[in-house]
């Protein structure tokens, strides 16, 4: 390889590493701004007290992150999932967070009358049941009390590692 071609390649490299360090930077910090938001409504859909776990106890918004925040992660479904937890928040003028339950779940009903936000909320309970009923080696069905509510098991073999790619 000539030493041009070698320096050309270096820096695009280089650079395509920096960009996409810089954007997983700017989707921890976006991710981290509408985290209590997107916590609330997987509380309103998997709640304590409940057959089944809540969400919290089984850590549903890790596994949403680690998720997300994947490189095998459909960019724009990450976009969707953000941009739509953004708008329940301005919807709501910010104040979704602290309303109580039965309030949430009414401003969830309106957010699901528009075809975004029904959309958004379908994404959302997909991946709360994915989180909810995965092998407890992605992060979430923490004890494997997820698939215990269901008197269900994992799937066999079990996976050895959290991701393949």
């Amino acid at each position: 390889m000539k030493r041009r071609n070698f320096l050309l390649f270096s820096t695009i490299v280089g650079v395509s590493t920096y960009l996409k360090a810089e954007d997983m930077d700017s989707f921890d910090k976006e991710f981290n701004d509408i985290k209590p938001t997107l916590e609330a409504v997987l509380m309103i859909m998997f709640p304590y007290g409940s057959d089944i776990p809540s969400a919290k106890s089984m850590n549903i918004i890790g596994f949403l992150y680690d998720t997300m925040k994947h490189s095998s992660f459909d960019k724009d479904i990450r976009v969707f999932i953000i941009d739509g937890a953004k708008k329940l928040k301005r919807e709501e003028k910010d104040r979704f967070i602290s309303y109580d339950n039965e309030q949430k779940e009414k401003a969830l009903r309106e957010y699901e009358a528009t075809s975004y936000g029904k959309s958004w909320l379908s994404n959302m309970m997909t991946f709360a049941i994915e989180g909810m009923f995965c092998d407890p080696i992605y992060g979430a069905n923490i004890d494997q009390k997820g698939w215990s509510a269901i008197d269900s098991y994992g799937g066999s073999p079990r996976p050895q590692k959290r991701y393949i790619i």
